[in-house]
């Protein structure tokens, strides 16, 4: 899995070092480069940012100031599956904070991280317009209402059992392929 991030970041950052030698040079260019950057790829990656600087003559610590500065880009990879959990004033009187934290212990990630495997990433959105299903989770655009603690374990095992269902499945298909390909070199010696 390690193997296919790494060739992903690369890709990723070859991409993104001929996409902004599109751009010029001068400083007003920043923000242009880093939504670019936004929505080709969903986040920001650091190696990135010193691509940015780079390419506009300046610190990477000047290009971080600017893109921490505004609360639209992510310096995280999102998750395969990506969850929000409400925190508007409906969800949080009715324990949204500790929906939040649940998904966090759940996971071992804080808010606005991923999980080392890509997996899931959470995040905390002010309000969703679901007040009367407080508290509320959306769950790859899912929305899960009248949230429980128990309900967040049994959301992830979901997606564990899942990813395990896919998993047996490939590894099926790719004995069923050998088993193939083996019977033939046997029946042509």
């Amino acid at each position: 899995m390690d193997e296919a991030i790494h060739a992903q970041e690369a890709a990723m950052l070859d991409d993104i070092t001929s996409q902004v030698a599109g751009f010029g040079r001068e400083r007003r260019n920043l923000i242009h480069i880093l939504q670019m950057i936004q929505e080709r790829h969903a986040y920001l990656a650091p190696e990135s940012l010193k691509i940015v600087a780079e390419h506009l003559q300046t610190a990477v610590c000047e290009v971080y100031g600017v893109a921490t500065f505004y609360n639209q880009f992510r310096f995280h990879p999102p998750g395969k599956h990506h969850i929000k959990v409400c925190l508007g004033t409906a969800c949080h009187v009715r324990g949204g904070d500790i929906i939040l934290e649940n998904f966090e212990r759940k996971l071992e990630i804080s808010e606005g991280e991923t999980t080392t495997d890509r997996e899931f990433s959470i995040e905390r959105v002010a309000c969703v317009g679901c007040c009367a299903l407080a508290p509320v989770a959306i769950v790859d655009e899912n929305v899960h209402g009248r949230v429980a603690p128990s309900k967040v374990e049994g959301l992830i095992l979901g997606f564990q059992i899942e990813k395990e269902k896919e998993e047996r499945e490939k590894q099926k298909d790719g004995s069923a392929q050998q088993e193939r390909s083996g019977s033939g070199i046997q029946r042509h010696s």
